[in-house]
């Protein structure tokens, strides 16, 4: 019998526990878990050793009169304490990242990139259980987003300037040339 390590609900990695061990511990389907000879971590459903954890039998806990949903592992956002998944700004991300810098070279809009690495990890921060962190994670993308919107807003603008300048000295001039050739 293997003695596993598994990363709990806060990221942390803990171990060593026996299958039974894993089972008292609350270990979901989706819960990483590794031992000795695996390559890279698993989820708990893909070892074979561990499917006994999740094949719950009805009868066998009405007779210990525990009802069969009460036990099975619920997920984070189940019951009263549910929180829809906050915003993830992706597409808002990329397009204030690629479409400054297309139209206007303006390489300061990258910063936009660190709206998108932001903007893919809340997703994932919510779908492990971790509603802060994919709170933080749509908070810190959204305030890239935005530095990288105003960043091309006010690059835009400043373009918009310097070409009106461009036209306007440029009329002076050849209004001044007129001037001198009188």
């Amino acid at each position: 019998m293997n003695r596993y390590f598994y990363i709990d609900t806060d990221g942390k990695q803990k171990g060593t526990f026996s299958p039974q061990e894993l089972q008292q511990e609350g270990v979901r389907r989706d819960t990483l878990v590794w031992t000795q000879g695996m390559e890279q971590w698993k989820r708990a459903d893909e070892v074979e050793e561990l499917l006994f954890i999740f094949s719950y039998n009805s009868s066998t806990y009405q007779s210990a009169g525990v009802n069969a949903a009460d036990s099975y592992p619920q997920p984070p956002y189940a019951g009263d304490s549910y929180r829809p998944m906050p915003k993830t700004w992706m597409i808002e991300s990329i397009l204030a990242t690629i479409l400054p810098f297309v139209l206007c070279g303006n390489v300061l809009s990258l910063l936009g990139i660190i709206g998108i690495v932001y903007a893919a990890q809340v997703e994932s921060f919510y779908n492990r259980g971790d509603y802060v962190a994919a709170a933080e994670s749509s908070h810190s993308a959204g305030k890239w987003t935005k530095i990288a919107m105003w960043i091309a807003i006010g690059w835009l603008v400043l373009v918009a300037i310097f070409t009106i300048l461009f036209f306007v000295l440029v009329g002076s001039l050849a209004g001044l040339g007129d001037l001198i050739s009188t």
